[in-house]
């Protein structure tokens, strides 16, 4: 009886505390704060053909890991690598330039060579990698999964 006794007023004095606590916490909201708008994030368009590259080079790769060589033809909005406008404008240069031909002569390898595809194919996730440890180098392990392993 004498625990039950001391349980109550335990409870009771937690309960009483807890009241007040929600009472006295009421928060005025903050004259600091702003209200803003939700901005969404657009992707610039190397962004969007930098993704639509690494998609079909997903489905190339799956492709030549089937043992399948006929990949069609190089899909000609891949040239816009040289005009698409970049997240940071300023990282068009010369050596992006250079990269950017190297990327489209290996991929085109990869499309016009299907004996050597497997080869021609990692040269192309090659090219990407070069210009992204320079440029961007944020996708580099994501495109390293596009590797083919050599038998």
């Amino acid at each position: 009886m004498k625990n039950n006794f001391f349980f109550f007023i335990y409870l009771s004095f937690i309960l009483i505390s807890c009241s007040e606590d929600i009472e006295t916490a009421t928060v005025a909201p903050s004259k600091d704060l702003k209200k803003t708008d939700f901005e969404m994030y657009e992707v610039s368009e190397m962004t969007a053909l930098m993704e639509r590259l690494y998609a079909n080079n997903q489905v190339i790769k799956r492709k030549i890991e089937a043992g399948e060589t006929n990949f069609g033809d190089l899909p000609e909005d891949y040239i816009r690598i040289h005009s698409a406008v970049l997240t940071d404008p300023t990282d068009r240069d010369e050596f992006l330039e250079r990269q950017a031909e190297s990327f489209l002569e290996a991929q085109s390898l990869v499309y016009s060579d299907p004996t050597n595809a497997k080869a021609n194919f990692n040269l192309m996730v090659n090219s990407c990698i070069e210009c992204h440890k320079v440029k961007c180098s944020g996708p580099i392990e994501r495109i390293k999964k596009l590797y083919i392993p050599e038998d």
